[in-house]
């Protein structure tokens, strides 16, 4: 039986963690000082908790954390990784920009591990369903084009290490950066009393967006938090384009905003928006 670790147990990593385990897979994660819903979820979810020995005698690791933490996870396990003498393949999927995964590789190098970098785009799968777009760059990338075979969408980029980062800093920057521009463009309308206007016309002229924008705003905004970091390593990841570095920064700090308790009538203005935005497309 395949072992894969899986790390760590949040709402991707567990769903993608349940998909391996129901084709057969044996699935580890760290549930060191987890709470007791991440311990719940992740056992829901068909994985055992394991110590960071046992993790890389894993055949894959896979890292699916928050963007933060991607660079110290790997910090943590390259001492270990280093003392086995059968290495596993150690894949990070994190929403990180390619100098981040560059560092990252440069971290797992001396342990002797083979280093895959990868890309998730799209929600977590659910059950029925082809589930999330997972890219992976690289030099021998059969391991992981192999899970395939355990219900995962695995895509081959091309371009070596850092293409997979680089595809999901760029989808992420159209995807979640135009959520942030609307937002922005929202909120001013609203402040110059323009909000009904602005959203009229959208449901005349652009009712896509519009709907966009309604199911957008919801969904945007327990995740605000989440994205903040994501922004920063997209405005990395533009760095030679000055401009562009500074739309992704500034879209962190509308971000960390609405995430934050000064934003609450940022984010009650942005919800009514939507709220009526739905209404109106629904009216069309």
């Amino acid at each position: 039986m395949q072992t894969i670790a899986v790390i760590a147990p949040g709402a991707m990593g567990s769903a993608v963690a349940r998909r391996l385990a129901e084709n057969g897979v044996r699935v580890l994660t760290s549930l060191t000082r987890r709470s007791a819903a991440t311990r719940a979820r992740a056992e829901d979810a068909g994985m055992t908790h394991a110590e960071d020995a046992e993790i890389v005698a894993a055949d894959l690791i896979l890292s699916i954390v928050p963007p933060a933490d991607a660079a110290a996870l790997v910090a943590r396990l390259a001492p270990s990784l280093a003392s086995v003498v059968k290495k596993p393949v150690y894949v990070d999927l994190n929403a990180v920009s390619p100098t981040t995964v560059h560092g990252i590789a440069a971290t797992i190098a001396p342990s002797g591990a083979p280093f895959l970098d990868g890309a998730i785009l799209g929600l977590p799968p659910k059950p029925g369903a082809k589930g999330p777009r997972i890219y992976v760059a690289g030099e021998d990338l059969a391991p992981l084009l192999a899970l395939r075979e355990c219900g995962l969408d695995m895509r081959a980029c091309e371009g070596g290490v850092g293409a997979a980062s680089g595809l999901k800093m760029a989808y992420a920057g159209i995807n979640k950066g135009l959520r942030a521009l609307a937002a922005i463009v929202v909120l001013g309308a609203e402040r110059a009393g323009a909000g009904a206007a602005l959203r009229a016309e959208l449901a005349e002229s652009e009712p896509e967006l519009l709907a966009r924008f309604a199911a957008g705003f919801p969904d945007m905004m327990p995740k605000a938090h989440r994205w903040v970091a994501e922004m920063h390593e997209i405005a990395d990841f533009l760095a030679p384009d000055r401009a562009g570095g500074q739309v992704f920064a500034g879209a962190a700090e509308i971000f960390a905003r609405l995430a934050a308790s000064e934003g609450e009538a940022d984010v009650v203005a942005l919800l009514a928006f939507a709220e009526a935005a739905g209404g109106s497309s629904r009216t069309r």
